[in-house]
């Protein structure tokens, strides 16, 4: 749980396992100072599950990650429902409703599904108790220990769904 939700981690300029920077895609931890000394045009966001790694690309501008994540404010992208689910694959679940996406986003109840970068999903027509994600340093209701991944309940559009995944996140 070292990039979960609430890890500060996403708010400090503090590196983590610097040397697992080195090993490429595998299952090693890192942070690194590109976190908050890189600007980019571009995130490229990959999902590993089993032995397949899925990607997706952001066009976003930033001073760096640290810069869009660090203060906790939301900050809106428009990828659609469809492109995150991608990043899973054909086992992907959303429920059908908020469709929230970008970075630091959350419901807002505090106990349920939050991403520093994703998606959520609600049954309901709003965003205020959303059950389904699809994201990268997630937290909330239903698996709170899922930090990356899919969760999904409550009549999400591909049944109940608890993936988690190794997540990649780079910059260009």
């Amino acid at each position: 749980m070292t990039f979960h939700y609430n890890s500060k981690y996403w708010e400090d300029k503090n590196e983590y396992n610097i040397h697992g920077g080195e090993t490429w895609f595998d299952s090693e931890e890192t942070k690194l100072p590109t976190y908050w000394n890189t600007s980019f045009s571009k995130v490229c966001l990959g999902m590993e599950i089993g032995q397949e790694i899925k990607f997706i690309v952001i066009n976003k501008h930033a001073k760096s990650l640290y810069s869009l994540i660090a203060d906790g404010e939301y900050h809106a992208i428009s990828l659609g429902r469809n492109t995150w689910k991608t990043l899973i694959g054909s086992q992907a679940s959303l429920q059908q409703h908020c469709n929230k996406e970008g970075f630091n986003v959350v419901s807002t109840y505090d106990s349920n599904s939050k991403a520093r970068i994703g998606i959520l999903g609600n049954q309901q027509d709003h965003c205020k108790t959303c059950d389904s994600r699809i994201g990268f340093g997630t937290g909330g209701d239903h698996d709170d220990s899922n930090t990356c991944g899919n969760e999904a309940t409550r009549s999400s559009d591909n049944g109940d769904k608890h993936i988690k995944a190794m997540g990649y996140i780079l910059v260009q």
